[in-house]
């Protein structure tokens, strides 16, 4: 399976625990990013994963690029120029206070760039799979040419072409974000969401997220994770499948996170990887649902398990014991 996903990687930092911005003299760093992290975890789990963006010529592009080589993410579509490499601060939650993002990424390499700099037909040879998020048309006009050109490319090589809705209220208003992914899945085969974001972008009941995305779009499958939020660290995490008129449900997986930010990326990816595979309906939520779980004991924004690793889980093995 070959995969393409676009969008941007950026430079997170951190504070170290549960340490406030005003308050630290140091931050964790990491790269990460929505789409690339899919990328990485699609390549961790042996599929052949090609991540499309434009970092700067520095060493801060090269860190960036050089991040998802140790994962075996395909590189080179990745151009360089531009002024700036994105950055996110991440809070971390702690019991009743939630986490918090703080972006410094206008003006960045990305989203200065030009659709008309991308190979695309090139980057679409022999491609199986097209994978994006409401994130990267969110980011500035030349961001969503982008994603447009990569659609139609995409429909010009027969590439399936998933969309994780992922919308950000700190990127851009709700009704422009309703306006522009609502036509962006209008060319999307797969739609990957939670039923919370369904019901802030489009005003649908969270009961009825699926029906409404259903009734108004020509998907081949609605992949829904559900989330409920016990404390800032404490989660129960699931998904759920739509195809052609059949539901499927995973288990609930009640844990303790080590890490919040990353489980929505790895349940994309997990559904990517499982339809693109030709998995049944049952065992492709089951392992995306596996995803979400694993990718929340795992610091950082990118997975850092195996397939056979969330294969086991989704299979119902959950000792947590040494393996030894």
């Amino acid at each position: 399976m070959r995969a393409v996903t676009l969008g941007e990687i950026m430079l997170r930092l951190t504070p170290p625990g549960a340490k406030r911005l005003g308050q630290t003299a140091e931050f964790e760093a990491c790269y990460g990013g929505a789409e690339a992290n899919v990328a990485y975890a699609l390549s961790l789990f042996g599929a052949e994963a090609v991540f499309v963006s434009k970092v700067p010529e520095n060493a801060l592009g090269s860190a960036a690029v050089d991040s998802l080589r140790a994962g075996g993410v395909q590189t080179r579509f990745i151009l360089r120029g531009g002024e700036r490499l994105g950055v996110y601060y991440l809070e971390r939650g702690c019991a009743f206070r939630a986490g918090s993002v703080l972006y410094d990424r206008a003006g960045s390499s990305f989203a200065c760039a030009r659709a008309d700099e991308f190979d695309w037909d090139t980057i679409f040879d022999g491609a199986d799979w097209f994978h994006f998020t409401g994130i990267t048309p969110a980011l500035s006009a030349n961001a969503q040419e982008i994603t447009l050109a990569a659609i139609a490319a995409a429909k010009r090589h027969k590439v399936t072409v998933s969309c994780d809705m992922n919308y950000r209220a700190k990127l851009w208003d709700k009704k422009k974000a309703r306006q522009v992914l609502g036509s962006l899945l209008e060319q999307t085969d797969v739609c990957i969401a939670n039923k919370h974001q369904v019901a802030e972008l489009f005003g649908a009941p969270e009961e009825d997220a699926a029906r409404y995305l259903s009734d108004r779009y020509a998907f081949s499958h609605i992949a829904l994770s559900a989330r409920r939020t016990l404390s800032a660290t404490r989660n129960v995490v699931s998904g759920r499948l739509y195809s052609g008129g059949e539901c499927v449900s995973s288990r609930e997986y009640d844990l303790e996170m080590a890490e919040r930010v990353g489980g929505g990326d790895a349940f994309a990816a997990g559904i990517v990887y499982a339809l693109g595979n030709g998995y049944p309906l049952q065992r492709a939520i089951d392992l995306a649902a596996a995803c979400c779980c694993l990718k929340h004991t795992i610091p950082g924004d990118t997975c850092r398990f195996s397939l056979q690793e969330a294969e086991t889980l989704a299979e119902g093995d959950g000792t947590c014991g040494i393996r030894r």
